[in-house]
């Protein structure tokens, strides 16, 4: 199960996380997103545990709890919702199929 944390301290680490989930049972994979340009936390991530019934423990005792000063929430991550694929705003720049012939369209 996927599960989506808020709220975390910008100076928590991937490491430090995973031992706190890490307590709770297996976990598969953790990151924490961080921002592009600076490369200093945005404050949420997403950790993996393979067991659902350990990460709907994790979920149950977690969420809402202080963690370093912070409250933090603790859910089920959601599944982004699709957006028909593709370019955004019309095709610019793919390739079209034409008379059996491939066309640069643009």
């Amino acid at each position: 199960m996927k599960i989506f944390i808020t709220g975390l301290p910008l100076e928590v680490g991937e490491d430090e996380l995973t031992a706190v989930f890490g307590d709770f049972g297996q976990v598969k994979s953790l990151r924490i997103i961080k921002d592009r340009e600076t490369g200093q936390s945005r404050g949420f991530g997403f950790v993996e545990m393979p067991v659902d019934e350990e990460a709907k423990e994790a979920i149950k005792r977690m969420n809402g709890g202080d963690y370093n000063g912070n409250r933090i929430k603790v859910a089920e991550a959601q599944e982004k919702p699709s957006t028909g694929g593709g370019n955004a705003g019309g095709g610019g720049g793919g390739f079209k199929r034409n008379n059996n012939n491939r066309e640069r369209s643009y």
